[in-house]
């Protein structure tokens, strides 16, 4: 079976690329390779990749519309995992329109991509827990309301939804959301907390605890998301209403959206409390306000995906935590010491 993952360079991307390639796909990655982040880590990643007589990768970015068009219609595939977005709820603060090239105009043309292709069975993109915005009644369902984003990165994220659901329903397109909690582990994006709070810590350097500490995230190891992602292409849906939970609807999209998180929030500080345990070195905390765009708390409710797919988490912070410190010794070959 042939699948083709954008973003296949990325952090989530290229963990889901390694398992498929394992599982014997043919794999045809995706990635403009941006500078958001480091772009040597997502070369190294690819580096990874590259040598698998079943991996193809285009250098593209999905805002080039012909380009994607062309590329889709190369590889043909039966299924197609969109990764491919600008991330961070931060950075949308200061760069709207690189947002909405990517995560809008990048999505449409993927998806215009996609209905051409006739070998097509399964469309699965990335949503984020970020949609959920200012909810306050945890843990956050998939029928809950998410008509308040308070960062433009959330709305695109909904309105990648909408855009979704509305191509099934036109075109037929079976098509599959998953709203991602907090990702963590080995290959990391350098921008998020953990990953942030391990370079601080190693380096001396304060971290920055925001909202002086009083936050709660549903943590979810890359390993425990990329089997989540895998039992979901498999089935692809049949239907977007629940009739057990949805009530009448007159669509006829092929479309689901699923929650993909541990079920577990952690307090921030507990995860700190956790990190430098690994390490063998104690943090100097900054306690700051809260953020622009962020929330105090995500908690996934996953009874959805379980009842779908048979699947729930089961990594632990104490055992990913410590996945991700033995990486990243290894790959910025640091020797840490206990003070």
């Amino acid at each position: 079976m042939k699948v083709l993952i954008t973003g296949a360079a990325g952090f989530i991307g290229f963990h889901l690329a390694k398992r498929l390639l394992r599982d014997g796909y043919d794999i045809f990655g995706m990635d403009n390779l941006n500078n958001y982040y480091d772009v040597g880590l997502k070369k190294a990643r690819l580096a990874q990749l590259v040598g698998a007589r079943n991996f193809s990768f285009r250098q593209l970015d999905l805002a080039d519309g012909a380009g994607v068009t062309e590329f889709v219609s190369d590889c043909a595939p039966q299924i197609v995992v969109n990764l491919a977005a600008q991330a961070g709820v931060r950075y949308s603060i200061e760069n709207p329109l690189s947002y909405v090239n990517s995560n809008l105009v990048g999505f449409v043309n993927l998806l215009e991509a996609c209905v051409r292709n006739a070998d097509l069975s399964h469309f699965v993109y990335a949503s984020s827990s970020s949609v959920y915005g200012a909810n306050t009644r945890v843990p956050f369902s998939v029928e809950d309301s998410v008509e308040h984003p308070v960062s433009l990165y959330a709305a695109t994220k909904k309105s990648n939804e909408l855009i979704a659901h509305s191509y099934s329903h036109l075109y037929g397109l079976p098509v599959t959301g998953l709203r991602f909690f907090t990702v963590y582990g080995p290959w990391g994006r350098p921008d998020m907390g953990y990953f942030k709070f391990t370079d601080s810590i190693v380096r001396g350097q304060p971290i920055e605890i925001y909202n002086y500490g009083r936050m709660q995230r549903d943590f979810t190891y890359v390993d425990d998301v990329v089997e989540g992602i895998v039992r979901v292409m498999a089935r692809a849906p049949s239907h977007s209403v629940n009739s057990e939970t949805g009530g009448a609807c007159l669509s006829d999209a092929r479309y689901k959206v699923y929650n993909l998180g541990n079920h577990k929030p952690v307090e921030l500080l507990r995860f700190v409390e956790v990190l430098e345990s690994v390490l063998g070195t104690k943090a100097d905390k900054r306690f700051l306000p809260m953020q622009a765009g962020d929330v105090t708390c995500t908690y996934a409710h996953m009874e959805d995906l379980y009842n779908a797919v048979g699947f729930r988490p089961t990594t632990s912070i104490e055992e990913g935590l410590q996945r991700f410190v033995n990486w990243y010794r290894k790959y910025y070959s640091l020797e840490l010491v206990a003070c």
